[in-house]
Parts: structure tokens; C-alpha cells; sequence
């Protein structure tokens, strides 16, 4: 795997995304904030790190429940923006897999969604380990495979349909590899963590049409969208043509609705 190149793609890919992110895709994954934050029974004085904390939702909602949350995240353009939302809450630079904290330093760890963009997920995993405390829990969000999530469905089927092959990425771990629970469970042990469960949460993403959801991907994410913006116009303009032949099954009272179903993953250290 090509570790470093792939870390320098999703870094500038976050620098230059983030408030299309935050347009297309939080209202979308601030729908986990609640139950991952129930997973590691954030509350009163409770330590906790946001790990990839992008902007700063699942901090702010940790900290509205009494939690001392501190986010941490390796963009500073996002960082920025979580910053400008939640001006009195902790946010620092960092990255997930070199963790700037002492050992066990913190009651709980989560990660929305960030696990999806990490080079090593092993290395980074061993670091809330090693930054948690006795009992301490960990969790994470995933996304469900994609054939249980729509709009990846839609997207990659257009791509495979109609994009140009040959256009190759920085190679990083597989986007779905932790939507499978095995995978979850084996991963999470050789760290060392106990009790493992994994829940199905059934998310919907409302958009305005399909081409907002095109321009989710196309502008506000970083494999989906590298891939993309990579294909030649010729290509791009069929794929796109795709996405609008395949919304409109989801398409209703003038909203796009798709299923997106995700996944919290939740471990304790002893």
C-alpha cells in the first residue's frame, strides 16, 4: 500500500472540500452523533477525544452532554471551519495515527466516520488503545455495504458503467472493509479490545436531486471524488447522465430519499 501517497491524497482532498462536505454530507452523518456518542456513554466529566472530527459535530454534541471533549483532526482548513461553528470548544491538529496525547488519557474515543480515510486503521486504532483509560470505550461509524447504501450504489455502478478504467488512485485500504462485522471484531481484538458489538443504524439522505447528489461526491468527498474528477468530460457527462437514471426510483415530493444505512462499532479496553 502506498501509505504516504495515500495519506497526501485525502489530506488535500479534505483541505479543498470541506464546505462541501459540510453541505451535502453532514446532515447525513450528524444522524450518527447520538448513538455513537451512546456507545461510549459520553456524559457528565466524562474525557473524551473525537478522533478525524472534521466539523466538530460529534465534539459539540459530546460536550452539550457534560462531556470535556476535545477534537482532533489533520486538516487545518477543516479544523478551521469547526472552529468558526463551535468558537469555545478544544479542537487540535493531529493526526489519528500518531495521536499527540499520553497514555491513557481519556474515558472515551470515538470516530465519525473517519476510519474511512486512514492509511494504516490498525496503527491509528492501537493509538486510542493506548490513549484510553482503564475500561474505556471505543467507537466508530462505518458506512453499510454498498449495495445496502444507495447512493454508493448508484454512484460506483455509474462509474464502472461509464468511467474510464485506467485512471488509477493512491491505493489505501478497501472503503467498505469495516462494513463487514468479522472484520470489525478481528481487527479491534488484535488491539487488544474486548466486548466488540456491531449496530445497523437505518439512515436516509435527503437531497434536492440527483444532482446534488453527483455533486456530493463529485465536490465533497475524497475517493469517490478523486475518481471523479479524474474521468475524462466525455465519460463524466455519461456518468452523470447515470445518476440521474438511476435516482429516480428515490425521487419523492420534489426530494431525493436514499437509504444509507451505517454501522457503530463499539470495543472496551481492560
Amino acid at each position: 500500500m502506498e501509505t504516504e501517497a495515500f495519506k497526501e491524497f485525502e489530506y488535500l482532498a479534505w483541505q479543498r472540500a470541506v464546505e462541501e462536505y459540510d453541505h451535502y454530507f453532514s446532515p447525513l452523518t450528524q444522524q450518527t452523533v447520538g448513538p455513537l456518542l451512546d456507545a461510549v456513554e459520553a456524559g457528565s466529566n466524562k474525557a473524551l477525544l473525537d478522533v478525524a472530527s472534521g466539523p466538530g459535530y460529534v465534539t459539540a454534541e459530546a460536550h452539550r452532554r457534560g462531556a470535556q471533549a476535545t477534537g482532533i483532526d489533520f486538516s487545518e482548513v477543516m479544523l478551521a471551519k469547526a472552529k468558526r461553528l463551535h468558537p469555545t470548544l478544544h479542537f487540535s491538529l493531529g493526526d489519528a495515527e500518531q495521536l499527540p496525547f499520553g497514555d491513557s488519557e481519556f474515558d472515551a474515543v470515538v470516530m465519525n466516520f473517519g476510519i474511512l480515510h486512514l492509511a494504516q486503521p490498525e496503527v491509528a486504532i492501537r493509538e486510542v488503545y493506548r490513549v484510553l483509560r482503564h475500561r474505556g470505550r471505543f467507537a466508530f461509524t462505518v458506512w453499510a455495504k454498498p449495495e445496502e447504501g444507495v447512493g454508493f450504489a448508484i454512484a460506483l455502478c455509474a462509474i464502472e458503467a461509464f468511467g474510464d478504467a485506467n485512471i488509477a488512485l493512491p491505493h489505501g485500504p478497501p472503503f467498505f472493509r469495516f462494513s463487514d462485522s468479522t472484520e470489525c471484531v478481528t481487527v479491534l481484538q488484535a488491539a487488544g479490545f474486548v466486548n466488540v458489538a456491531v449496530v445497523q443504524l437505518p439512515l436516509t439522505w435527503k437531497l434536492n436531486s440527483a444532482g446534488d447528489l453527483f455533486d456530493a461526491f463529485y465536490r465533497g468527498s475524497a475517493r469517490m471524488g478523486g475518481l471523479l474528477r479524474a474521468q475524462p468530460e466525455a465519460a463524466l457527462t455519461a456518468i452523470r447522465e447515470a445518476f440521474h437514471r438511476s435516482a429516480v426510483p428515490y425521487e419523492q415530493s420534489g426530494h431525493l430519499l436514499l437509504p444509507m444505512p451505517a454501522r457503530v462499532v463499539t470495543a472496551q479496553k481492560l
